[in-house]
């Protein structure tokens, strides 16, 4: 007579540490690089559009990837899956360091996000498999959200002492042993799980979703060069607008889409991702700007670069943390509202900004910015799945981690078409960027009240029953 071995206990937090650990070091990435952008600028004689598509190639190849990603970790496992995105990761930071050129470097960038997927979606299905009561789930959530936060908040300065300390391809090299790291303790601690019934793979949504986010982010960074009419451009733009019908007109045809548009029948769901599109595509913009600011107008060092924008990261931070325990009481408007007002403030006081701009100005201008976007990241998280059936909630965080990635493509994009090519008229063409910025803010303010409002509310559970008690209806 034979008898089963128990399962090994389940340590919650230690798996949410490893979680947050994990996609700590693809949130770093998205702002350590900026730091040495300069320097990879004169090392490999980039311009600014290769700089752009630097930053933007890991966060598009995330965004196009995700939702794939999350529909392999339903199907052969969450925590395998969750291991080869570590290994991925890895494997194109070393690809990074070793770039010979900026063709490569883009290239290898654009791995890491490949990698880089299979992080963010998989570790909030774990994290929602493994903290099954709502209160604890809600409080896990916001901390995941809040380490997000941080390590966002940290890049900078990490990047400036790594690339003043060593060169610039060490920002590159610090994601390996973290992600070893990562990799060993996964192994041992994360139990594997997969969905009770894995959803179908869906190439045509999938191929619609890269042809839309790439053409997009293509127009958008290769516009200035080509010109704006050029056949080119107007090709790209009318594939993204052909992409995007091709989603809504096809999608709710199919059985399981890649992407479920009655998630966004939840004014929440649909107020989250769109938050997150502003925020990311903010700091995204904001920190391209500034990167070439503090060091190509300035004349700082990478070091000092990034010491200029502690104020960023202690703001962000102290703010990421304050605003997980709101979402923890189910307070989610006052982090959302206040950190877009902030946002707001923080974009608009760089508006006047010149080359003898006072430290004390930039410094208080990075603080204000630094608090409204690490209020913000918590929340978005958890708004997203709000009211959503627990099977469904893997996907609802893909497709906010989707809107994230994509905002940091299209604010690295958009911001540095506005001074391409301006030369010594950098500070002048910068001044239209930072209102821009500015106004994603109130466009995030406003939509924090709009989402978090009683009617927001009843949406979204009204949406909940519907999706657990509805199947998907196909069209004859």
């Amino acid at each position: 007579m034979s008898t089963a071995t128990p399962a090994p206990p389940v340590h919650r937090w230690l798996v949410l540490a490893i979680c947050c650990l994990s996609v700590g070091v693809t949130g770093i990435n998205l702002t350590i690089v900026n730091v040495a952008l300069p320097s990879i600028g004169a090392d490999l004689h980039a311009s600014v559009t290769a700089l752009q598509w630097t930053v933007s190639a890991y966060s598009l190849a995330m965004a196009c990837l995700l939702m794939l990603s999350g529909s392999m970790a339903d199907r052969y496992g969450r925590k395998r899956v969750f291991q080869l995105g570590l290994s991925v990761f890895a494997l194109g930071s070393v690809l990074c360091g070793l770039a010979p050129g900026t063709g490569w470097l883009i290239i290898c960038c654009g791995l890491m996000g490949v990698g880089g997927s299979m992080l963010n979606p998989v570790a909030m299905s774990i994290i929602v498999g493994v903290f099954t009561d709502r209160a604890e789930r809600a409080r896990a959530i916001g901390v995941w959200g809040s380490v997000v936060g941080v390590t966002i908040a940290a890049g900078p300065v990490l990047g400036g002492l790594l690339v003043s300390g060593l060169d610039w391809r060490s920002v590159f090299w610090v994601n390996v042993p973290i992600g070893i790291t990562a990799l060993l303790l996964a192994r041992r601690f994360v139990p594997e799980s997969r969905a009770a019934r894995a959803r179908a793979f869906d190439p045509p949504g999938q191929a619609l979703i890269i042809v839309l986010f790439a053409a997009t982010v293509t127009a958008t960074i290769e516009g200035p060069r080509h010109g704006w009419a050029s056949p080119w451009i107007i090709g790209l733009i009318g594939l993204a607008v052909a992409a995007l019908t091709g989603i809504l007109v096809l999608e709710p045809r199919r059985v399981e889409p890649l992407i479920d548009l009655r998630f966004f029948r939840s004014a929440p769901f649909s107020g989250a991702n769109a938050i997150s599109v502003l925020m990311t595509a903010t700091l995204g913009g904001f920190l391209f700007l500034n990167t070439l600011y503090l060091q190509d107008i300035r004349h700082l060092s990478p070091l000092r670069a990034g010491l200029t924008v502690i104020p960023l990261a202690a703001g962000q931070a102290v703010a990421a943390i304050l605003s997980s325990r709101f979402v923890a009481a189910g307070r989610d408007r006052v982090p959302l509202t206040l950190g877009g007002a902030l946002l707001a403030a923080g974009g608009f006081l760089l508006v006047p900004l010149s080359a003898g701009t006072a430290t004390v100005h930039l410094l208080a201008a990075y603080a204000v910015f630094g608090l409204g976007a690490g209020l913000i990241s918590p929340p978005v998280n958890h708004t997203a799945v709000s009211g959503l059936p627990p099977d469904q909630v893997g996907v609802a965080g893909a497709l906010a981690a989707s809107a994230r990635q994509f905002g940091a493509s299209i604010g690295v994009a958009v911001t540095g078409s506005m001074v391409s090519g301006a030369g010594d008229g950098f500070v002048a063409a910068s001044h239209t960027a930072w209102a821009v910025l500015g106004g994603c803010g109130l466009a995030a303010l406003v939509l924090g009240v709009i989402s978090t409002s009683t009617w927001a509310k009843n949406t979204a559970d009204r949406n909940g029953r519907l999706l657990t008690t509805a199947p998907m209806e196909v069209p004859r």
